[in-house]
């Protein structure tokens, strides 16, 4: 396999950062990825594995060791668990977005609200992608992942992925290791058959992100082009001529937080409880009740709040740069951070910490960054 040392990294990252790294290798088939994880692992040399670049952020420095790209592509149909339901064990370097339009045109249903997503569909368990209440988890059966302790090709089933709000145990967040070193070579998803009819819309947010009536029905098609609208007034599609895509995407995550902990957060701050909070049945017979009914066990739960809100309120506005900086935060979404055009990774590491010690100065959080780090630190 050639090796490419001369190419940057800023050219095939989506925030546009990234001096060449020592050795660069592309693997457009499993055999190739395969073999040249195990040579990498068998030398112990650094490495990591980029897919469409679009949730890393990498520093200025040369990284000393082995990238290597996935551009792994396919699709195979595979019985559903149901009738009704099908399939698809998708290679990893397989586009994310070219994945989703294929399956809305053959009317399958369980992905759609992920349009315009930039990336690789091996990436996506990775982070649990996810939009509009829509997450990959939903739909996930398997991934088939090389090991790097063994070497050697498994099958994992999605529940033993530790899946949450865009983490897996597959996952390298910012300060801490993955807790699992693995590198993903497919994946297969099980989605339902629906047509190319009207069908209605489910999920609350979903239906809230498109104007959309309970028992409103429309097409996959038509939540798709209305997702990737709202995704581009976002510019969080990719544009080689809008620099507001010049990103990674949301750079900090909506910060997940305990029920008393949001309570202290000004009210307007959007939320979202992270899971349904349902009374218990309690049931007492009549022989044996007193009068006297016991108050329900406290139960706390977590709560999703919305970190462009606390971006905007610590006054930090669409557009924001730093003085003399090529670095900013995108005119259309607080939550982009920006490469206005030959920015550095030091340039925009800068905007991200004053960014979070603005909004914990104001509310007592610290937010977290939400793309993989290579050589940087916030």
């Amino acid at each position: 396999m050639p090796e490419n040392t001369s190419t940057p990294l800023a050219a095939l990252t989506t925030l546009r950062t990234g001096a060449p790294p020592r050795r660069l290798l592309e693997a457009h088939a499993r055999a190739d990825l395969i073999g040249v994880l195990r040579d990498v692992w068998e030398g112990g040399e650094d490495w990591f594995v980029l897919g469409g670049g679009s949730n890393l952020f990498v520093g200025d420095e040369p990284f000393d060791g082995t990238v290597v790209r996935v551009r792994s592509a396919g699709v195979q149909e595979l019985p559903g668990s149901a009738p009704g339901r099908v399939r698809l064990r998708v290679e990893a370097g397989h586009d994310w977005d070219t994945l989703v339009a294929e399956t809305v045109e053959r009317g399958l249903s369980g992905i759609e609200a992920m349009s315009g997503i930039p990336g690789t569909v091996g990436a996506a368990p990775v982070q649990n992608v996810g939009a509009y209440g829509q997450e990959i988890a939903q739909t996930l059966v398997e991934v088939e992942v090389l090991d790097e302790s063994s070497g050697e090709v498994e099958r994992v089933p999605a529940s033993e992925l530790g899946l949450g709000f865009r983490t897996s145990v597959l996952k390298h967040h910012y300060g801490s290791v993955a807790a699992r070193r693995a590198v993903i070579l497919s994946v297969t998803l099980e989605l339902t058959e629906v047509g190319s009819g009207d069908v209605r819309v489910h999920g609350e947010q979903l239906r809230r992100a498109l104007g959309l009536a309970p028992d409103a029905e429309v097409s996959l098609g038509w939540v798709r082009d209305r997702v990737l609208a709202t995704r581009r007034s976002k510019g969080m599609l990719l544009d080689a001529d809008d620099p507001d895509t010049w990103s990674a995407g949301s750079f900090f995550q909506n910060a997940i937080v305990s029920e008393a902990f949001a309570r202290t957060l000004p009210e307007a701050c959007p939320r979202w409880p992270m899971e349904p909070v349902i009374e218990p049945v309690r049931i007492i017979p009549l022989d044996r009740f007193d009068g006297y009914v016991p108050p329900p066990a406290s139960r706390s739960v977590e709560v999703k709040v919305s970190a462009a809100w606390l971006i905007e309120q610590s006054g930090i506005r669409k557009g924001f740069a730093l003085p003399r900086s090529r670095a900013a935060v995108s005119s259309k979404h607080a939550l982009a951070l920006t490469n206005r055009g030959g920015a550095s990774a030091a340039e925009i590491a800068e905007l991200a910490r004053f960014i979070q010690q603005r909004v914990q100065q104001e509310f007592g959080l610290l937010l977290q960054p939400e793309p993989v780090l290579v050589g940087v630190e916030l």
